[in-house]
């Protein structure tokens, strides 16, 4: 089976697509949504560093061409949370986030 690469608007890491977020500017509506839909496409690392940069430079803005609402940073922040607390001894946070 072939692995599907991706690369994180943040750190710009390249890794198998299923060790990222994707957050989607759905096509015709033109919403933001999360790990779903067709449109167009930006991953993130599941870090908090990447996620912090991304807010701060306005990198998911300018990946998907649209205003990025703080909701969906919002829920970023709550799975990095949740993510962290679930498996503590973790160094990488990716781990947990395989499909």
């Amino acid at each position: 089976m072939q692995n599907n690469y991706r690369r994180c608007i943040s750190c710009r890491t390249v890794a198998p697509r299923h060790e990222f977020w994707r957050i989607v500017r759905t096509h015709p509506l033109k919403s933001i949504q999360l790990d779903h839909g067709m449109g167009r496409s930006a991953y993130l690392c599941p870090n908090a560093n990447c996620l912090k940069a991304a807010q701060k430079k306005n990198r998911l803005g300018r990946a998907l061409k649209a205003p990025v609402p703080d909701a969906i940073y919002t829920v970023l922040e709550q799975r990095l949370e949740s993510n962290t607390q679930a498996r503590p001894e973790s160094k990488h946070p990716t781990q947990a986030f395989k499909r």
